[in-house]
């Protein structure tokens, strides 16, 4: 499937046709989005209530909404509530119209993607979580979008623009700090890079990390609002352990977020995009790869992943009947994924902000969704994902490389 064989206006059709039918059996799944209200959407909801008498949340509405996550979705949905009267409906409506302009900016046929696309887009959709948020009042498709738009701008060079996204991000959900914070390191380290090579420093491309570097730090300013990661009332009820105190980590839970990144990133990869000359990679890089394995060994040895948690893959995990058994899935899909990403690239360090953020929340698959939105958007746009990168003094940029881009 490396592409498909269609021209463009049949890709076209093939795209509106797939995505019409899709969302048409997610709504009807959903009873049209008036069904009554599943699982956590009932604490969603009282939540995105508080903020629904007024358009301007008071500093007591933010700090007393009672839940885990920074309010952006819950003020939306209350806005929402306060100009339509809509109900639960009404934000349900807004994350299905989220979820089609994310299919869209993914699976839309350009000139330069193709068919490309659309395969990318079949990569996206074979992670359930996103369209099992896609008609429920969720967080996870507001702060997706955000994301998506802030990874949009910096491949643009609207540096400002995508900081501001990456700070409504972090206001939609905590870890998305990860994206914004990878960038950052990915530019200051080019810009070390070249000052190695070239013993200057071009002063304008400092931006490229500020910016960045700002969105990260916004996340400050709801720690010090919160007291803390969270709002108090809602650390004391609902945080695990891990995330009551500051310092307190739990590393296995970066192994079990590999794991997801290798089930729901890198297998699908494979599938849809067979790699050229697997045997001939194997004998380039093998011991590359075995020291990689090795180290992946040693990390799951100290710090063993963990068997229950929430998702998918632990109730596939469960189907087995010991824990080495357990161990071994967690450790070859982990392993998968460090292979796949060992290049140190943007995604690279997606990847390793992502599964350092997961030491402090609960294993759950279901948080692997932004980095596929966001892995799955860089593979339309860049064949190869070969971001372009500073080498021997080039300076030219993602945003900059009109061969691989192409605008939506």
């Amino acid at each position: 499937m490396r592409h498909l064989t269609l021209n463009r206006t049949q890709q076209k059709a093939l795209f509106l046709f797939g995505v019409t039918l899709i969302y048409l059996l997610v709504v009807t799944y959903l009873g049209f989005l008036l069904n009554p209200i599943w699982g956590d959407e009932g604490r969603f909801w009282a939540s995105s209530l508080t903020f629904s008498d007024s358009l301007i949340p008071t500093i007591e509405d933010l700090k007393t909404y009672n839940s885990l996550n920074t309010p952006l979705p819950f003020i939306l949905f209350g806005w929402l509530e306060y100009l339509f009267d809509g109900g639960i409906f009404a934000g349900r409506i807004l994350n299905l119209a989220l979820s089609l302009g994310i299919v869209v900016i993914i699976g839309w046929p350009t000139k330069n993607r193709g068919g490309r696309a659309i395969l990318c887009l079949i990569g996206l959709l074979l992670c359930p979580y996103f369209l099992w948020v896609s008609g429920r009042l969720y967080t996870e498709m507001i702060a997706c979008t955000w994301v998506l738009l802030g990874v949009i701008a910096y491949i643009r060079n609207r540096h400002l623009l995508s900081s501001l996204a990456f700070v409504l991000a972090i206001a939609s959900r905590q870890y998305m700090i990860a994206f914004p914070a990878a960038i950052a390191t990915y530019e200051f380290l080019r810009t070390a890079q070249n000052y190695y090579q070239h013993r200057q420093i071009d002063w304008h491309r400092q931006i490229r990390w500020i910016s960045p570097l700002i969105a990260t730090l916004s996340i400050l300013g709801w720690f010090t609002l919160f007291q803390g990661l969270a709002p108090a009332d809602a650390t004391v009820e609902k945080a695990p352990e891990v995330q009551k105190t500051l310092w307190a980590l739990e590393l296995s839970r970066s192994v079990n977020f590999l794991s997801f990144v290798g089930l729901y990133i890198v297998i699908p990869e494979l599938i849809l995009f067979l790699p050229k000359g697997p045997l001939k990679s194997i004998k380039k890089y093998w011991k590359k790869w075995l020291l990689i394995a090795f180290l992946l060994l040693l990390l799951c040895l100290i710090f063993p992943p963990q068997a229950t948690g929430n998702g998918n893959l632990f109730k596939v995990a469960q189907l087995l009947p010991s824990y080495p058994l357990q161990f071994c899935l967690y450790y070859g899909l982990a392993l998968l994924a460090c292979i796949r990403f060992a290049r140190p690239d943007l995604m690279f360090w997606f990847v390793i902000f992502h599964a350092a953020m997961m030491t402090k929340a609960i294993p759950w698959d279901r948080y692997v969704l932004p980095l596929a939105v966001v892995f799955w958007y860089l593979k339309s746009i860049f064949p190869d994902l070969m971001i372009p990168q500073v080498a021997n003094g080039d300076e030219t940029s993602a945003g900059q490389s009109k061969s691989n881009s192409d605008s939506h």
